[in-house]
Formats: C-alpha cells, sequence, structure tokens
C-alpha cells in the first residue's frame, strides 16, 4: 500500500480524540451501572444524563425524549418495529406504512419483516435524481395509513429529501412520520422542530464517536412497543444495561458537531467540490449522479463508464485509496445499488459507480493525490478495455 487516503466517511467516521477521552474516562474510572442506586451506579448515570442532554442540544428536542439503542438499525427497528407493534393494538386492526425505495437496508429490512407480520407496505418511487415527490406520498396515503419513514439524506448519493414538505402532508392528516437522519447528523443542522417529524434516528460512528451506541428520538405522545425486553431502562423502550462508555463519547462527538456544524459543512462541500471538479476535468466518459438536487456536502457518487465499480474500487485499495461502491454481492454475482436503480439509471452506469465521501479530516493534499491516483487507474484500465 502506497498511500492511505480514506474516503469513505459514510459508511463510518474515525473517533475523534474527545470522543475517545470521554470514553476512556468510563472504561478506567467511571464503570458504574447506571440503574443502580449506589454511588457508583449514579455516577455513571449522570453521565448517561448528561450525553441525553448533549443530543437533545443537537437536535433541538427535549432530553426525555432521546432512546439509547445499540446502533442506527436498531434505531430504526425500534421506530417502525415498536411503533407497528403498538398501533396494531390501539388500533384492532390492520395498518398502512409507507416508506422509499432509496432507504438504507436497515428501514427496507425492517419494513420486509413487518410485512410478514401483516403490515400493508408501500414503497414510493424516486425521480431521476433519487428524490421522493410529496405528491406521489399524497397518492398513497390510504385511511389504514399510520406511519410514514422516509430518510433525511441517502447515504449514496448524498441527496436530500423535501422532509419538511411531506410533515406538513403527513401532520395534516394525523400521520405520524419517521426520519433516518443516520448520514445528516453532524453535516446538516438538525432540529426536530423545523423538520416537523415525530421520529428520528441517529447514529455515533457516523459523528466521529466509537461504533455500539445509537440513539432514536421519539416525540412525546408516540408511543412505541420495545422490541427488546428485560429490565426497564430508557424509559422501558430499550431494555439492557447502557453501553455507557460509547454513549458518553456519542454524546461529546455531537456536542462537537454541534459547535462545529457550519465550519465542517463548508469544509467538507470544499473538498467535495475540489474532488469533483479534478475529476470532471480529467477523465471522460464520467457521470455525477444526483447531483441536480440538494446533497450533503460531503457525498459524490460518480459513475465510471466502461469500467466495473468492483474492479476499480480493488485497483483503488491497492494503491491505497479507500472509497466505496453501492453494490453488494449476492451468490457471488454483483448487484447493482438498489437506489440507482430506483433512480431508473441504465446498468452501465449503475453498475460503473463509485460513491466518494469525505469527512473532517480530509486534506486537499489527500484530494488531489487520490486524483492523480485515480486519474491514473482509470487510464489503465479503459486502455485494457
Amino acid at each position: 500500500m502506497k498511500t492511505a487516503i480514506y474516503l469513505d466517511y459514510n459508511a463510518t467516521t474515525p473517533c475523534c480524540p474527545e470522543a475517545a477521552l470521554a470514553m476512556q474516562s468510563c472504561l478506567s474510572g467511571n464503570f458504574g451501572n447506571p440503574s443502580s442506586a449506589h454511588s457508583h451506579g449514579q455516577l455513571a448515570r449522570r453521565a448517561l444524563d448528561k450525553a441525553r442532554q448533549q443530543l437533545a442540544e443537537l437536535l433541538g428536542a427535549l432530553p426525555e425524549e432521546i432512546v439509547f439503542t445499540a446502533s442506527g438499525t436498531e434505531a430504526d427497528n425500534l421506530a417502525l418495529a415498536g411503533f407497528a407493534a403498538k398501533a396494531s393494538q390501539q388500533f384492532s386492526r390492520k395498518i398502512h406504512l409507507i416508506t422509499s425505495s432509496v432507504e438504507h437496508n436497515a428501514i427496507l429490512s425492517a419494513c420486509k419483516a413487518l410485512e410478514g407480520r401483516g403490515v400493508e407496505i408501500t414503497r414510493l418511487p424516486v425521480d431521476a435524481q433519487g428524490r421522493v415527490d410529496p405528491s406521489s406520498l399524497l397518492s398513497a396515503i390510504k385511511p389504514e395509513t399510520a406511519l410514514v419513514s422516509i430518510m433525511l439524506a441517502n447515504n449514496e448519493t448524498g441527496a436530500i429529501q423535501p422532509i419538511s414538505e411531506i410533515a406538513k402532508i403527513l401532520k395534516e392528516r394525523g400521520i405520524t412520520f419517521h426520519t433516518d437522519a443516520v448520514q445528516a447528523l453532524g453535516r446538516l443542522p438538525l432540529s426536530v422542530a423545523e423538520l416537523g417529524v415525530d421520529m428520528l434516528s441517529i447514529s455515533a460512528h457516523k459523528v466521529y464517536a466509537p461504533k455500539g451506541a445509537g440513539a432514536v428520538w421519539v416525540r412525546r405522545g408516540v408511543r412505541l412497543e420495545p422490541i427488546v425486553y428485560g429490565g426497564g431502562q430508557e424509559r422501558g423502550l430499550r431494555a439492557g444495561t447502557e453501553n455507557v462508555p460509547g454513549i458518553v463519547a456519542f454524546g461529546e462527538a455531537s456536542a462537537l458537531a454541534f459547535r462545529r456544524i457550519k465550519e465542517t459543512a463548508a469544509h467538507e462541500a470544499e473538498m467535495r467540490k475540489r474532488l469533483e471538479n479534478g475529476i470532471i476535468e480529467r477523465i471522460p466518459e464520467i457521470r455525477v449522479n444526483g447531483d441536480s438536487v440538494p446533497r450533503l456536502p460531503n457525498t459524490l457518487n460518480l459513475s465510471f463508464l466502461g469500467i466495473e465499480a468492483d474492479a476499480l474500487l480493488a485497483r483503488l485499495d491497492m494503491a491505497g485509496v479507500s472509497v466505496s461502491t453501492g453494490s453488494a454481492c449476492s451468490s457471488g454475482a454483483a448487484s447493482a445499488s438498489h437506489v440507482l436503480k430506483a433512480m431508473g439509471l441504465p446498468a452501465e452506469r449503475a453498475y460503473s459507480a463509485l460513491r466518494f465521501s469525505v469527512g473532517r479530516y480530509s486534506t486537499a493534499e489527500e484530494i488531489d493525490a487520490a486524483l492523480s491516483i485515480l486519474v491514473r487507474i482509470v487510464g489503465e484500465m479503459r486502455a485494457g478495455r
């Protein structure tokens, strides 16, 4: 490996020093169980409460509305499955849930499971830029519609959905609205009041904290059935002793993100623009996917026509540049990203797409070095066609 350039911040972020220090304090000193009544337990409880306050401040929410989980995926599952279970009990009838065709697999898989339990699911199409048309949502609403889940920002293209517009439609009809904001956390200002949502999921490792912690904000009055049973932790919604070190680190990283949101977004936008402009200027036959709508400042999805994305990713990895594809491997056969397919991209573009995602620690020198490597490898691969 000749270099070590990380351009996959949407997959995960490195742990920032502030979060690591906060975590270490709980591993070595403040180790108590926050459910214990003695002084060690209450010290841990205060640390947990501080983290809850820090997250609430970031979201413009009340601390008691924050429910800690082990991941963003669990947060999504609690929001959907927990709501569906409680709503089914409350209404004593089949319920209808609406989502989009470009959601993260945490949502799509949860919906598939709920479908097997009798919940009717509608998956909305998106336009060529990956955005949901609010009018299509309006047409999909039924008397049985109880919940809508649309992600705030897409993890592959960065496309930002019209959440506030959708929220207005749903509020007028009394329908509960959940958004997966995992990719938006720390990159976009997040105000649950301005978004107009009723539930919102986030994850620690996307905001420079360790893996193993997540949270779902649940507006007061929204009722959920727990999906993990045991003790009465997290207001009875998520049993199990809380991951205090991870949650404390999550809180510190979130507080830092809250203070630096404008600075971080400006830096990421500058780095993405530097990379995007360099690729467009120096590499022919490329297409930018989802660039005509508002998108995350750090995310760039590109198709390199005539090149298989998996092969390009492998070559870049060997050269020390870490990026991602939107594809997965199933039974040994490459499969195009469900997001790009939903956008209606032709197969050539879908199978040749790479995602570049920059972050807080990306530098101009790294971008320029990655660009030089990319230009060379793409040229070699096209010459060998």
